[in-house]
């Protein structure tokens, strides 16, 4: 078992732990502890910023209906939330184009990096005959808005996103009174529809799901 971060909540890692058992009791095998081995290191070189080259490319087409013609212009304009800054400061300083950088950072099912990450999960599968592996969505809980500092425990971004394997998040609870928290299955390429019934099946028997307040049910 692998807790990916060491900020997360412990009310997050509570209503987790009461999601396993709830999984087991419906007739789920549960395979545990699991391992990545060498997960930290797999991770650590994945991030590909190829942000400022993709928005150029996305003003560009636009023609002479883009306000703006570069990410630059937009940072200079300051329209944008004070929030993103660091992150178009650091998109910025990024000025090779993916195909010429050493390793290329083209897309995940050809930059090595993300290569070596998919075979480590598809082995870790497989040795381990799952089916299907879960993690928290979120490791804390949201943030109010505003709040910048506070950890934000994003799981989601990682491991789906850098294989290309399909995931699907259900919710598991509440946490801190009101505030929602989520699992997420993770299994190989196409298996989406077993995904789906994985979910679906545990939703509809634990019905966690709460409604917002303010807003009504949709039909």
């Amino acid at each position: 078992r692998y807790i990916h971060t060491e900020t997360a909540d412990p009310e997050v890692q509570s209503v987790m732990e009461h999601a396993i058992s709830e999984l087991e009791d419906l007739g789920a095998e549960i395979v545990d502890p699991v391992d990545l081995p060498a997960y930290p290191e797999l991770t650590s070189v994945l991030w590909c910023n190829t942000f400022q080259h993709d928005v150029n490319r996305y003003l560009a087409s636009l023609g002479d209906a883009a306000p703006h013609k570069t990410l630059a212009s937009v940072f200079e304009s300051g329209l944008f939330s004070p929030y993103i800054e660091s992150r178009l400061q650091r998109a910025l300083k990024i000025t090779t184009a993916p195909e010429d950088r050493d390793p290329i950072c083209i897309d995940i099912f050809s930059t090595p990096a993300n290569v070596a990450f998919r075979d480590a999960v598809s082995r870790m599968m497989d040795e381990n005959e799952l089916d299907a592996f879960i993690y928290p969505t979120w490791s804390n809980p949201p943030r109010l808005v505003g709040d910048t500092e506070s950890p934000s425990g994003d799981n989601s971004q990682h491991l789906s996103p850098h294989t290309g394997f399909p995931a699907i998040t259900v919710p598991i609870g509440t946490t801190h009174g009101i505030l929602p928290a989520g699992m997420t299955f993770i299994g190989r390429e196409y298996s989406e529809p077993l995904l789906i019934g994985f979910a679906y099946s545990y939703e509809q028997a634990t019905r966690h799901r709460v409604a917002p307040a303010r807003f009504r049910e949709l039909q």
